[in-house]
């Protein structure tokens, strides 16, 4: 695999945001995507996304093939929860490798999640997925959906070997269809794409983020 760029890179956190003022739809009352529940919170944020971000994916939804559909997990993440989220991870690496200095840590814990101040999720910018078919039913894309590095051995990786035949094919569809939507992905998580966040214009080269950290209103 090349080298991935991590999202605490200098490189992505020093992107400016000019912050466009788009509000973030309930993907739940909307007929191209399917949203799955495993990650429902109270407030519903976790169907929400900035409104630029949906209509793409509205776009990959047509590029699918028929009988499949896109099944989305996550997309906001509020602040006080990816800060849980990231201090929950680095806990769990840092008692299994006592020996990892604090910086060695911080870039492994960026594998999986993003650092709260540069989190897309946070921004609405993000969105975590996988394929479906018609009936609901997930396809195999070689990981459960949010797999760390630990758990899968590296097959959360999107360009990973320890796949089967069947899981690349459909990991190359969902890629298809996102990537020519507009749609970036990280690379440590097959599942996790992005648009107008600070790792979307690192890959496009635009010259600033779009979105950044948004508040939902309840």
């Amino acid at each position: 695999m090349s080298p991935i760029i991590l999202m605490n890179d200098p490189r992505v956190v020093g992107i400016p945001v000019h912050e466009c003022g788009e509000p973030l739809v309930d993907l739940r009352q909307l007929s191209f995507v399917d949203v799955d529940d495993r990650l429902a919170d109270q407030d519903g944020a976790y169907a929400q996304l900035r409104e630029g971000v949906a209509w793409r994916l509205a776009r990959a939804a047509r590029l699918l093939p028929e009988g499949l559909r896109l099944l989305v997990t996550e997309g906001y993440r509020p602040l006080a929860l990816q800060i849980e989220y990231f201090d929950e991870y680095t806990a769990e690496l840092k008692k299994a490798n006592p020996d990892w200095s604090d910086s060695h840590l911080h870039d492994q814990a960026s594998r999986s999640l993003s650092p709260p101040e540069v989190g897309p999720h946070v921004a609405g910018a993000a969105v975590d997925l996988t394929l479906c078919t018609a009936s609901g039913t997930e396809l195999d894309l070689g990981t459960p959906v949010n797999a760390s590095p630990e758990e899968s051995d590296g097959a959360c990786y999107m360009d990973s070997d320890r796949i089967s035949t069947t899981a690349r094919d459909n990991r190359r569809t969902l890629t298809a269809a996102l990537a020519t939507a507009g749609l970036v992905n990280y690379p440590t998580e097959w599942w996790h794409w992005s648009y107008g966040d600070r790792y979307w214009a690192l890959a496009t080269d635009a010259p600033t983020a779009l979105y950044g950290p948004v508040t939902l209103d309840v």
